[in-house]
């Protein structure tokens, strides 16, 4: 029986790439997609393809689909990692900024999806896995735009599902809590880049600081990447996969507080828990 071919965004570190170890061991032909393509050597030593892909780039997506499709004739599964978080106020980051993180979690997301669902559809089998975060169910302080993208993702996810189920194709939502990946760093110097002067000066520094602490290297108390890749891997081997599945660490008691709290009182727990000043 030929294997299943997977592609996956955003496979040149994290989660995409421990996603990518995961597929290749349980049996798929997996192409890994970034714009870093030396940093995805590893997928190539482990018997998998490497392919250049730039989500903001229309030629570069349709390129990167057609080829997979010219040498397999098929595509299985479609994870969805690539992605960033830009944090800042809200009245502080730049419009250009905003509009890049939308090209990239959300609009390459989505097109990704169109260029795969021709393909699916008449093979009437397909898995589509949307990384999104626990932060596409709840918005925290300084990194709001950011939030934003993950609840898009969320509803594109939840509409899609129904659109394609006639054609026997599953959509996964993927919600992870904290992970040991370098989201937390970058998100801390975007803080301080776009909003550590002026108004926010001091709530900023505060947020940024709770970001490098949970994030920083060595912090063994939020979850490894390979958790997610393992869930990934499940959800696409399945014959009936949930729609969503939250995990890694602080996802289900982030989740819940959400669900049980009032908006003033998630709020307030938020601001204590980073530390913030009213």
């Amino acid at each position: 029986m030929k294997k299943k071919v997977a592609l996956i965004t955003g496979a040149s570190s994290g989660i995409g790439l421990e996603t990518a170890f995961e597929l290749l061991n349980r049996g798929f032909n997996v192409y890994g997609g970034a714009r870093r393509v030396e940093s995805m050597r590893k997928i190539e030593e482990k018997g998998g393809h490497i392919i250049y892909l730039d989500v903001t780039n229309e030629e570069s997506m349709e390129a990167c689909v057609n080829q997979i499709l010219e040498k397999e004739g098929q595509i299985d599964v479609l994870v969805n990692n690539a992605g960033f978080g830009l944090c800042g106020t809200i009245e502080d980051m730049p419009i250009e900024k905003i509009k890049n993180q939308y090209e990239v979690n959300v609009f390459g997301l989505g097109r990704m999806i169109q260029l795969v669902l021709p393909t699916m559809r008449r093979q009437s089998f397909g898995k589509i896995v949307n990384v999104a975060s626990m932060g596409g169910r709840f918005s925290s302080p300084f990194c709001g735009w950011y939030h934003s993208t993950k609840y898009a993702v969320e509803a594109i996810s939840d509409a899609l599902r129904m659109e394609i189920l006639p054609y026997h194709i599953d959509t996964i939502v993927i919600e992870p809590g904290m992970i040991q990946t370098d989201w937390g760093v970058i998100a801390s110097k975007n803080i301080r880049q776009y909003s550590g002067e002026g108004a926010y000066k001091k709530n900023a520094d505060l947020a940024a600081n709770y970001y490098e602490k949970r994030y920083g290297a060595g912090n063994t108390t939020i979850s490894d990447p390979k958790l997610i890749a393992k869930t990934i891997g499940k959800a696409v081997t399945v014959k009936n996969p949930k729609t969503r599945y939250l995990v890694g660490k602080y996802a289900k008691s982030f989740i819940f507080l959400k669900a049980i709290l009032s908006d003033k009182a998630f709020q307030k727990v938020t601001t204590i828990t980073m530390g913030l000043e009213k």
